[in-house]
C-alpha cells in the first residue's frame, strides 16, 4: 500500500474572485467563511483528519491575509507573482516541483462530507451531476470510467467540480506539460484543466461520482446566500452595509452584483435594487493621497444642471465612496471611430464654454511635484532619467505660466472610456476625480495620450475641437501638456505599482510622450 499513499495536498489560492466582489474585497475567497469556518480552513481540517499533514497552499492576491493559516495548521505557503496576470496554471507552475500523489484543491471549494483518503488507487477527478444546461465543464467517459473528452458547457451532464487526486506516474508527466505550456504565448487565460484537456490522451484521470449536497462551488454572493442563511442580511461587508443604509433595505435585497472590469484602481461594482442598477466605487490603494474628494464633490455639485456627467446617488467626501445610477445599454466611446470622436469633442466644447466655475484649479506642475514627493517616499521611481525629464517638464511649465489664456472647468482625466454613450445616443463623461480649472486644451492633450494618437493624430483632434486651424501657441500647448500629462501619469503608475496595483507596460507608454513630446514642443517653438 505505500506506493498509493497520498503524499501531500496542494491548494490553489492566488486568484481574485471576481464573481465574489465585493466581499473579496476585504478577503480572499477560500477564507470567505461558510457556516461560521473559512471554506480553506475546512479543506485543510479534512485532510488533517485523513493523515495528510504535508499541505502546501498557492497564494497571491491579498497573500497576508494567510499568513495565519502557518501557525494555526502548519502549513506551507508558494507565492504566484503572476496570480494578476494569468490564470491559476501559473500557481501550479510555481508548485510543480512538490506534485506526487497529490490532492490538487481549489481553495474555494467546500465539501459538506470528507471525501478524503490516506490512500488512492489511481488518480481521479471529483464530478457532480448537473440537470438541464450548464456552462460547467462537462465530461464523457469510457465504460472503465476514464474520462476521455471534455467539452465546456452541456445538458444533463457529469461537470468537474472539487477535489483532484494525481498518482506519481500522473504528476510526472502533469509537470512536465505545465512547464511547457507556462512558457506558450497565448495561455494567459489557462486553468492547468486546460493542459488536461489538451493533452488528454496522454493522461490516465477517472471520474470519481460526488452527489451534489457532498460537493459545493459557489458561484457567487448569491449562491452562497442560499446555502448559508447567515448571509441574508449580513454578510458583516462593509460596502454591502453602506449600500442597505442608503437605500434601506436588507442586505438580501441587494442582487445582481458584478465586479467592474473597467478603470484603473477603484474598487467598483454593479448591483441592482428594487429593479434599478447602480455602480459602487471605493476609491483603491493611494488615492487618498492623490485625489481631494471635497473637490470632486464639489465639481459633481456645480455641472450637475447640464445633465453630461454620471448621476451620483450618494457621495461621502471623507471616503470616497461612490454610488452612480448604471446606465443601461451604455458603451464606452472608442477614439476610433469618427462620430464618438466628434461627438466627444462637441460635449467638451459644451462643458469648457458653460461658464461653470469651482474654488479649485487643477495644477499640472502642482501635481507632478506632489506626485514625485509620494513617489520619493517610498523609492517608487524604477525610471533612471527621470529628474532630467524633470528638468525639461519645469521647461515646458515656465514657458506655459508666461502665456495668457482662459481657464475654464476641466474633466483633466479625459480618456476616451471615461465618455460613454447612453443607449438614447446622448454621451456622459463620468469620474471627475481630477477636474478642476484649467486650460481646456489640456482635456485634449489627456484625450490624446489616453488613446495613444501620434502627433498628427492629436493634432487632428486639437482641430476637430477648435473648429478651425489651431494658432502656433495652441499647437506648442497640446504638445506641452501631452508631455507633462505623459509624465504625471507615469509617476501616478510608479506611485501605483509601489503599492502592489500592477499597470503592464502603460507607466512607458505615458514616459514615451513625455520625452517624445518635449521634443516636438521644443521644435514647434522654433518654428
Amino acid at each position: 500500500m505505500a506506493k498509493h499513499k497520498v503524499d501531500n495536498a496542494i491548494i490553489l489560492a492566488a486568484g481574485f474572485g471576481s464573481r465574489f466582489v465585493p466581499l473579496t474585497y476585504e478577503l480572499p475567497k477560500g477564507l470567505i467563511p461558510v457556516k461560521g469556518t473559512p471554506m480553506l480552513e475546512r479543506q485543510i481540517v479534512q485532510l488533517k483528519e485523513k493523515g495528510i499533514d504535508d499541505i502546501k497552499i498557492v497564494v497571491g492576491y491579498l497573500k497576508e491575509k494567510f499568513d495565519y493559516l502557518i501557525d494555526k495548521y502548519d502549513v506551507s505557503l508558494i507565492y504566484n507573482p503572476d496570480y494578476a496576470k494569468k490564470n491559476n496554471l501559473l500557481s501550479l507552475y510555481y508548485a510543480r516541483q512538490y506534485l506526487k500523489n497529490t490532492y490538487i484543491l481549489s481553495a474555494d471549494n467546500w465539501m459538506e462530507q470528507n471525501i478524503f483518503n490516506s490512500t488512492e488507487s489511481k488518480s481521479w477527478y471529483s464530478c457532480v451531476y448537473k440537470e438541464g444546461p450548464t456552462a460547467e465543464w462537462c465530461v464523457t467517459t469510457d465504460k472503465n470510467g476514464r474520462i476521455k473528452k471534455v467539452v465546456i458547457g452541456g445538458n444533463d451532464s457529469w461537470v468537474m467540480m472539487g477535489p483532484v487526486f494525481v498518482c506519481e506516474s500522473f504528476s510526472i508527466k502533469l509537470r512536465e506539460k505545465i512547464e511547457e505550456y507556462a512558457q506558450k504565448p497565448g495561455t494567459e487565460k489557462y486553468i492547468w484543466e486546460d493542459v488536461f484537456s489538451d493533452e488528454i490522451e496522454h493522461f490516465d484521470l477517472y471520474i470519481n461520482r460526488q452527489r451534489g449536497d457532498v460537493v459545493y462551488e459557489f458561484e457567487n454572493l448569491e449562491e452562497l446566500r442560499f446555502f448559508d442563511p447567515e448571509y441574508g442580511n449580513n454578510t458583516h461587508n462593509k460596502m454591502l452595509q453602506i449600500i442597505s443604509k442608503v437605500f434601506n433595505v436588507g442586505e438580501d435585497k441587494i442582487l445582481d452584483i458584478q465586479c467592474v472590469k473597467a478603470g484603473m484602481t477603484n474598487k467598483s461594482f454593479f448591483y441592482s435594487v428594487n429593479g434599478e442598477t447602480y455602480i459602487y466605487r471605493e476609491p483603491g490603494e493611494g488615492s487618498d493621497k492623490l485625489i481631494n474628494r471635497v473637490q470632486e464633490k464639489n465639481v459633481y455639485h456645480a455641472i450637475k444642471y447640464l445633465q453630461l456627467a454620471d448621476e451620483n446617488i450618494y457621495f461621502d467626501e471623507n471616503t470616497g465612496v461612490k454610488i452612480s445610477k448604471f446606465y443601461s445599454g451604455a458603451i464606452n466611446t472608442n477614439p476610433n471611430e469618427k462620430k464618438d470622436v466628434e461627438d466627444s469633442m462637441s460635449v467638451l466644447r459644451q462643458i469648457h464654454s458653460s461658464g461653470i466655475k469651482v474654488a479649485h484649479l487643477f495644477n499640472i506642475g502642482l501635481e507632478i511635484e506632489k506626485y514625485i514627493s509620494y513617489c520619493e517616499e517610498i523609492n517608487a521611481i524604477r525610471f533612471d532619467d527621470y529628474k532630467e525629464v524633470y528638468l525639461k517638464m519645469k521647461e515646458l511649465l515656465q514657458y506655459l505660466n508666461s502665456l495668457d489664456y482662459e481657464f475654464t472647468l476641466c474633466h483633466v482625466d479625459c480618456n476616451p472610456d471615461n465618455i460613454i454613450r447612453l443607449s438614447d445616443g446622448m454621451l456622459r463623461i463620468i469620474d471627475w476625480e481630477y477636474a478642476g480649472m484649467a486650460d481646456p486644451i489640456v482635456d485634449i492633450a489627456m484625450y490624446s495620450i489616453y488613446a495613444y494618437f501620434s502627433k498628427e493624430k492629436s493634432l487632428e483632434l486639437l482641430c476637430l475641437y477648435l473648429q478651425r486651424q489651431p494658432k502656433r501657441d495652441e499647437k506648442i500647448r497640446l504638445y506641452a501638456y501631452m508631455a507633462l500629462g505623459g509624465y504625471l501619469w507615469a509617476l501616478w503608475t510608479e506611485y501605483k505599482q509601489a503599492l502592489g496595483v500592477e499597470f503592464g507596460y502603460y507607466g512607458m507608454y505615458m514616459y514615451r510622450y513625455a520625452k517624445d513630446f518635449y521634443k516636438n514642443c521644443i521644435a514647434q517653438q522654433r518654428e
